[in-house]
């Protein structure tokens, strides 16, 4: 995948189900990992941020990603099992290689809503959902 697309974005959102879906790696280490979850992004690269977060939600399931897209503004978020929180720039770090995720949950950079026992017995699937997410090439950086 040569293209650039844009952090987060339908297209980014579309580019990830589709790395997901096709990556054997990930099929394999997640192929146990049952949870759906909704990242929640907040702009920090604007004084005062205008529009409400970025919410995204991937329905996770045995190495699968069975749904993602983004939620709009006034859309009731389905019940995920995670819902995690970090700022733009805190996501682009882990997407870019220059946060670890685990580091990002434990310093609460990353904040997550959920079964955290669940997600620290499963790191290899995360560490390997992040791969993928580092895999898919970003082009300047908005948030809608």
């Amino acid at each position: 995948m040569s293209m650039a697309t844009t952090f987060p974005t339908p297209e980014w959102v579309d580019a990830l189900a589709a790395k997901l879906n096709s990556d054997e790696r990930y099929a394999q280490v997640a192929k146990n990992w049952e949870g759906d979850m909704i990242v929640e992004i907040e702009d920090d690269t604007v004084d005062h941020p205008a529009s409400p977060p970025s919410r995204i939600y991937l329905d996770l399931w045995h190495g699968r990603c069975r749904q993602a897209r983004i939620l709009s503004e006034d859309e009731k978020p389905p019940e995920a099992a995670f819902i995690l929180h970090a700022s733009l720039s805190n996501i682009l770090k882990i997407f870019q290689g220059e946060l670890d995720p685990m580091q990002a949950m434990l310093t609460r950079r990353l904040r997550v809503e959920g079964n955290l026992a669940y997600m620290l017995r499963n790191v290899p699937t995360v560490l390997e959902f992040v791969r993928c997410c580092r895999e898919i090439p970003l082009s300047q950086s908005g948030i809608l």
